[in-house]
């Protein structure tokens, strides 16, 4: 496991579509998941400790975005082949274990992570009403360890500026997670 950290928020960077399968049966692209305010684009996964230390929060944040008019979609696309508690079945399970209130989708081409720069999981794109980037940051301090209650909410903080204000803060700490898990070439 090579914990990765991500780049510098490209301000103005704007979202590239895609059309990816949830584990609900539905497809999603951009278009049906952007909220009035904005959009949240997660890549996240199921076996990555830094994910497991955050989903609950994710879980939590996301719902309260939505009163913001911010929509948010979760994208795992990592190669299972080498990670099988990220595989399809699994991550059916964990979306229902946890009440995902957003979809979770599978990049399985991996095309989607590329085309964003997704360095590792979680990597957080926040986006506002014109889909131009805004926030590339963490979620909050929890790493490997989910922080004590009461720190600082830097996405949930970042988002609902986004949304109110079109702008994302210019001070951001980059996420940190595991690596994407690229399929060999």
């Amino acid at each position: 496991m090579v914990s990765t950290p991500t780049p510098v928020c490209d301000f103005g960077w704007k979202a590239v579509d895609f059309d990816l399968p949830g584990v609900d049966g539905r497809r999603y692209t951009l278009d049906t998941v952007r909220g009035p305010n904005g959009l949240l684009v997660m890549f996240i996964c199921n076996h990555c400790p830094y994910v497991k230390a955050v989903i609950d929060r994710i879980v939590r944040d996301t719902q309260e975005l939505k009163h913001y008019g911010i929509g948010s979609i979760a994208i795992m696309s990592n190669d299972p082949s080498d990670y099988p508690e990220d595989s399809w079945d699994n991550m059916v399970r964990i979306a229902r274990e946890k009440q995902f209130p957003f979809p979770y989708v599978l990049d399985e081409t991996q095309e989607v992570a590329k085309a964003y720069g997704a360095v590792c999981t979680p990597d957080f794109f926040g986006f506002n009403a014109n889909l131009e980037l805004q926030y590339r940051g963490r979620l909050d301090e929890s790493r490997k360890e989910t922080a004590p209650e009461g720190v600082r909410r830097d996405l949930f903080e970042a988002m609902k500026q986004i949304a109110q204000t079109g702008q994302g803060p210019r001070e951001q700490i980059p996420s940190i997670g595991c690596s994407i898990k690229w399929k060999a070439a």
